[in-house]
């Protein structure tokens, strides 16, 4: 790989690193559900979307249309993927509470790089309380005349859900046109957070461009379960789906999978999102 990059300094300055971890703090925009009672299990719905930058396969900047799709999917947990904040192609609004806003949600934003004026990145909505949040930047390849790479990075955020059990949940967005940035992403993500043996359920969610047999997702897998059906339902593009590149995965005690799904939704963005249930337990 051709002058990879382990982090985003030598791309971006001090001030924007600082700038990162002030917005991810800052962006919370729904107020976070109460505990409910504790309870020996519980069902935890996490979704998947890539959303375009809010952009559907019509052309239009739409997000109450993007947010009708993540309601309907009644999931409790969303990562997102190409999140704009106040960019100048999608009308200077800041899609990642906007989103939070129209869905009930709570919101964290994580930047990976400077994009038309604004910032450009990961996000999650979730309706648990939001106890920690990081964002990591993932190794990436300079531009070259040939082809443009951008900046690549995951947010990881600490929640606890309504069964009082704490869980990891990380959303992230691999390089699109590199192989061998998709593999050092993958090693990456094995690395930073997936090192251990959890005592508690972890869950990694994102547009890693690489297909089920493809080496990435291998890599993933030595690390952890996949939360797929078994046809392995293709998510992109979303008109006439080819390729599965969208994922769910999990590891860690207390987790298991009981469902998962494509959503058949072919207009709101050019990827289908992608649904997984779980069924969390309390440790004994």
């Amino acid at each position: 790989m051709n002058h990879a990059r382990s982090s985003l300094c030598g791309k971006l300055n001090l001030c924007f690193l600082v700038a990162l971890v002030g917005t991810c703090h800052s962006l919370e925009q729904a107020a976070a559900s109460e505990d409910a009672p504790l309870a020996a299990s519980t069902t935890l719905r996490v979704l998947c979307y890539n959303i375009h930058y809010g952009q559907g396969n019509d052309g239009v900047y739409d997000l109450e249309r993007l947010a009708k799709v993540i309601k309907d999917s009644q999931a409790d947990i969303v990562a997102l993927q190409e999140v704009d904040v106040v960019v100048r192609r999608s009308g200077l609004v800041h899609q990642a509470r906007e989103l939070a806003k129209l869905t009930g949600l709570a919101v964290r934003f994580g930047p990976t790089q400077h994009y038309d004026g604004g910032l450009y990145g990961n996000a999650v909505l979730t309706r648990f309380p939001v106890q920690d949040v990081h964002i990591q930047p993932l190794p990436y390849s300079e531009s070259t005349a040939a082809r443009t790479t951008y900046p690549r990075g995951a947010i990881r955020t600490e929640l606890t859900i309504s069964n009082g059990i704490p869980i990891t949940f990380i959303s992230t967005h691999f390089q699109h046109n590199v192989p061998e940035d998709r593999i050092a992403e993958a090693k990456a993500v094995n690395q930073l957070f997936a090192a251990d043996s959890p005592s508690q359920p972890v869950i990694l969610a994102g547009d890693m461009n690489a297909t089920p047999d493809s080496e990435p997702i291998a890599i993933l897998l030595e690390k952890w379960n996949h939360a797929m059906d078994a046809a392995q339902s293709p998510s992109a593009p979303s008109s006439k789906p080819r390729s599965r590149i969208d994922y769910v995965f999990y590891r860690g005690a207390g987790i298991r999978m009981t469902h998962s799904e494509v959503i058949e939704d072919d207009m709101a963005s050019d990827h289908r999102p992608v649904l997984a249930v779980f069924e969390i337990s309390s440790p004994q």
